[in-house]
C-alpha cells in the first residue's frame, strides 16, 4: 500500500508533464489549418511570423514558469502549489477554445508554456521528497515517461479528432490534472519547513505505510528535520539546550569564521563561477544542453506533420507522426536502462554520431531524391531514437551529478532557462530556414551541431558513471580526462 501511495503521488504530480507533451506538438497538425486562406477557425489566416510564434512561444512561457516554480511551491506547498502551477494549462486551452484571432491563440500558447516550464521542475522535486530509496530511480523517471506519452497521444488526437474536439480533450485533461493533485498527501519536507512536525509525521506514515509512532517513521522524521534545518540553527539548539555550555561558547554562534560553509551557501552565484569545478561543470554541461537544443529535435516534434509531408509525401503524415511519438517514448525509456550500463560519456558520443549520420543522410536524400520516401521516414525515426538514447537525456543526468549541493539549484535554474531560450529561438527560426534554404539545409545545420556535440563530449565531458560527487569534482578539476 505504501508504494501505491508513492506511485499515485508520482503520477499525479507528473501529469503536468503529460499536459506539456500534449501542448508541445499540437502545432504539428493545426498549423496548416491556421494558415489556410479559407480557414474558418480564425478571422484571418496566420502570417509566417505568427506561425513561427505559434510553435516557439511556449518555450518563452516556460522560462517564466521555471522561474516561478520554486516560489509558488515554497509559499503554497507541493499540493496547492502544484494545482496553481497546473492552472496555466486550463487557462491556455480555454482561451484557445474561445479565440478567433491569432493574437489570442498566441497568448494562450504562451500561458500554456508557463505550465510546461513548471512541469520540468515540479514533478521531479515532489517525487524526490516522498519516494523511498528502493524505487526513487524508477519513480523519478515518471515525469519523462508522462511527457513522452503525451506526445503520441496528441498526434493520435490530431489524427482522429477535429480541431474543436482536440482542444476540448486537452482542456479536460488539464482539469483532470488539477483534480488529481487534490487527492495527494502533502510533502513532509514542506510541512517541516512550515514547522508542522505532527502533520509531517503523519505524511511520512502515509507514504511508508507504517504507524505514525513506528521506528521507521520517527527515524525518517529526524533525518528530514536535519536536512530542512540549517546547520547553524541545529548547533545553536544543541548549545542552548546544554546547561553546561558557558557564555563564551554561546557567543561563538555569532562569529562568521566558524561557519565558512554557511557563507558559501549564502553566495551560490559567486560560488558557481569562482569555484573551478563548478565553473567548468557549468560550461561543459551548458555546452551539451545548448547543442542538444540545436540538434533539431524540438523542431521535429513541433512540425512533425509538415516535415513528414515534405520528406515522405507518399506516406501518411499522421501515421508517421504517431510512430515518431512512440519512438520517442521507447527511446526515453531505453536511456534509463542503458545510462548506468554503458556510461554517460559513451552514450553522448555514440548518440551524437548516430544523429549526425541520420541528419546528413536525410539532407542528402531530400536534396538529391536518390532514395525512396520511406527510407527518409525511417531515418527520421532512427534519428529520434538515437537522440533520446543519449544526446537528449544524458545532459539532464549530468546536471544532477556534476554540481555541488551549494550551487546545484541555481545551476539547474540557469541551465533550464537557457534550454527554453534556445528552444524558442530554434523553433521560431525553423520555418524561415526551411523557406529560404530548404528542409535539407536545416538538417545539414542540425548535423553540424551533432558533430560538434560529439567532439565536446569526447574532449570535455567527464565520465560520471558510478562516481560520488567528490570524485566527479576531482575529475572536473583536471584538464585532461
Amino acid at each position: 500500500m505504501a508504494k501505491l501511495h508513492q506511485i499515485h503521488t508520482s503520477i499525479s504530480c507528473s501529469f503536468s508533464s503529460l499536459l506539456a507533451g500534449l501542448l508541445s506538438v499540437w502545432t504539428s497538425y493545426t498549423l496548416e489549418q491556421f494558415k489556410d486562406s479559407h480557414t474558418k477557425l480564425l478571422k484571418a489566416p496566420m502570417t509566417d511570423v505568427e506561425s513561427s510564434l505559434l510553435g516557439s512561444l511556449p518555450s518563452l512561457g516556460a522560462m517564466v514558469g521555471t522561474a516561478l516554480t520554486g516560489v509558488v511551491i515554497g509559499k503554497f506547498g507541493r499540493k496547492k502549489g502544484g494545482m496553481l502551477l497546473t492552472l496555466p494549462f486550463v487557462v491556455s486551452w480555454a482561451m484557445i477554445d474561445l479565440s478567433s484571432t491569432s493574437m489570442m491563440i498566441l497568448i494562450g500558447r504562451f500561458i500554456g508554456g508557463i505550465g510546461g516550464g513548471t512541469a520540468l521542475v515540479y514533478g521531479p522535486m515532489f517525487i524526490s521528497e516522498v519516494a523511498e530509496k528502493s524505487i526513487r530511480g524508477t519513480l523519478g523517471s515518471v515525469p519523462v515517461a508522462m511527457y513522452c506519452i503525451g506526445i503520441p497521444m496528441s498526434y493520435v488526437l490530431g489524427w482522429y479528432l477535429t480541431y474543436r474536439y482536440v482542444v476540448w480533450v486537452n482542456l479536460a485533461c488539464s482539469i483532470l490534472g488539477m483534480a488529481l493533485l487534490m487527492t495527494v498527501t502533502e510533502s513532509p519536507v514542506y510541512l517541516l519547513q512550515q514547522n508542522r512536525e505532527e502533520d509531517a509525521r503523519l505524511a511520512i506514515a502515509h507514504y511508508r505505510g507504517e504507524s505514525p509512532a513506528s521506528k521507521i517513521v520517527l527515524e525518517e522524521l529526524s533525518r528530514l528535520k536535519q536536512q530542512t534545518t540549517p546547520a547553524v540553527e541545529l548547533i545553536a539548539m544543541n548549545i542552548e539546550d546544554n546547561p553546561k555550555t558557558d557564555k563564551a561558547e554561546k557567543e561563538k554562534l555569532n562569529t562568521d569564521d566558524d561557519f565558512p560553509e554557511m557563507k558559501m551557501r549564502m553566495m551560490p552565484l559567486k560560488l558557481l563561477f569562482l569555484s573551478p569545478s563548478s565553473r567548468r561543470a557549468f560550461i561543459v554541461v551548458g555546452l551539451c544542453i545548448f547543442l542538444q537544443a540545436m540538434m533539431g529535435m524540438v523542431c521535429v516534434q513541433a512540425y512533425a506533420k509538415q516535415i513528414f509531408t515534405q520528406a515522405a509525401p507518399s506516406l501518411s503524415s499522421h501515421f508517421c507522426s504517431v510512430m515518431l511519438g512512440m519512438v520517442l517514448l521507447v527511446g526515453s525509456m531505453s536511456s534509463l536502462v542503458v545510462a548506468d550500463k554503458f556510461g554517460r560519456k559513451f552514450l553522448l558520443i555514440t548518440s551524437s554520431i548516430l544523429v549526425a549520420l541520420c541528419l546528413s543522410s536525410m539532407g542528402i536524400f531530400l536534396q538529391t531524391g536518390i532514395a525512396p520516401p520511406w527510407v527518409t521516414a525511417v531515418l527520421i525515426l532512427v534519428y529520434c531514437s538515437s537522440f533520446m538514447l543519449g544526446a537528449g537525456s544524458i545532459p539532464y543526468v549530468l546536471i544532477a551529478e556534476c554540481f555541488i549541493l551549494e550551487v546545484q539549484s541555481l545551476a539547474i535554474l540557469l541551465l533550464l532557462e537557457m534550454v527554453w531560450l534556445v528552444n524558442f529561438f530554434v523553433v521560431g527560426v525553423f520555418p524561415f530556414i526551411v523557406k529560404y534554404i530548404g528542409i535539407h539545409g536545416s538538417f545539414y545545420i542540425f548535423a553540424c551541431c551533432a558533430v560538434f556535440n560529439s567532439l565536446v563530449s569526447y574532449f570535455l565531458v567527464p565520465e560520471t558513471k558510478g562516481l560520488t560527487k567528490d570524485q566527479i569534482q576531482e575529475k572536473l578539476l583536471r584538464r585532461k580526462k
